[in-house]
């Protein structure tokens, strides 16, 4: 990897970019999630609020709720072991009995059994019902957990090593499928890259780190998505067509304006799961191109669960880079 280009901007306005980028993508694409509002071709979204909370305009939804768990704990403890694994979840249950909005119901299936009772070992816990849902459906690739990853690859910009690792471990406490891991892993990857070089990588680069037997599986799959438009991968509640969505919307934005800007158009205008797919775009244009690409009416309006804003994602994000900001951009 090289150092960052000299004309983007700079690492701070990156890192605040991957939460806010995440976070305005949710919010813009909430009024609109499996059609709950009408979106004509070449339309401009707004953040109109409703959806399926319903949510006030500029609300963000679970997407962003649950990566702000893991934020947190990022910020206050770092991702690095299972004590820190078990703050996740414990977060995520506390999160589930006091501020969700929308659970997604592979997650609330696998959250719900620790609500009920008292986990002692909760990452432990969550792991075997997710691997016990994994068994009994065979279906747990759901988009769930690649759309809350991004404070992991913030989490580790210094070692990308224990990222892939930590991407996959965290995904794995509610999605067992291991294509739910493989997104996590690339797309967290990705993430890292912008933020330290201000460019959007090759994501078809990043297929390398992940397992042999799938690299070419998802090889095929970006160029897929790179040829494609985002409607093209609808509906996108599977993870693999939730990244293709996402990839997509980077690869081809629409209108004028600032690169996040067109692509967060075009992944709401995928449809079906509009907040998603625009969250996940998001967090990676705001490591490229920094929360200065985000709208300042979207900056002003964007809030949500735990009564949090703009600069409170602005700060939390700083908070979970301060020990590797100094790292080097090679690796």
């Amino acid at each position: 990897m090289t150092g960052p280009d000299a004309s983007a901007p700079d690492l701070s306005d990156r890192v605040e970019g991957v939460l806010l980028g995440a976070a305005c993508g949710d919010a813009l694409g909430v009024p609109y999630e499996f059609g709950s509002a009408p979106l004509g071709p070449g339309e401009v979204p707004r953040m109109i609020g409703g959806g399926l909370g319903p949510y006030a305009p500029g609300e963000w939804s679970d997407d962003t709720q649950m990566a702000v768990v893991v934020a947190q704990v990022a910020a206050d403890h770092g991702l690095r072991d299972e004590a820190a694994l078990d703050r996740v979840v414990e977060g995520w249950v506390g999160w589930l009995r006091e501020g969700a909005t929308d659970v997604g119901n592979q997650t609330r299936s696998v959250l719900t059994g620790l609500v009920a009772g008292t986990a002692t070992r909760p990452a432990e816990e969550a792991r075997l019902a997710s691997y016990a849902l994994h068994a009994q459906t065979g279906h747990t690739a759901g988009n769930g957990s690649l759309m809350r990853t991004a404070p992991v690859a913030l989490a580790f910009l210094d070692d990308p090593v224990a990222l892939a690792a930590q991407a996959r471990a965290i995904s794995g406490l509610t999605h067992a499928d291991p294509l739910a891991g493989d997104a996590c892993v690339l797309w967290c990857l990705a993430i890292r890259h912008a933020v330290l070089s201000g460019e959007v990588p090759d994501l078809g680069d990043l297929v390398a780190e992940i397992p042999t037997e799938r690299r070419d599986q998802w090889a095929g799959w970006i160029a897929d998505a790179e040829r494609g438009e985002p409607a093209d991968f609808s509906p996108n509640g599977f993870v693999v067509t939730a990244l293709q969505a996402a990839w997509s919307a980077v690869r081809h934005p629409v209108g004028v304006g600032s690169p996040s800007v067109g692509s967060l158009v075009a992944a709401v205008h995928a449809g079906n799961d509009t907040d998603t797919v625009a969250a996940i775009a998001g967090a990676l244009l705001g490591a490229a191109h920094g929360a200065s690409s985000l709208p300042e009416e979207w900056l002003a309006l964007v809030h949500g669960w735990p009564g949090l804003r703009a600069d409170d994602l602005r700060v939390l994000a700083g908070r979970v880079t301060a020990p590797v900001k100094g790292t080097s951009t090679h690796g």
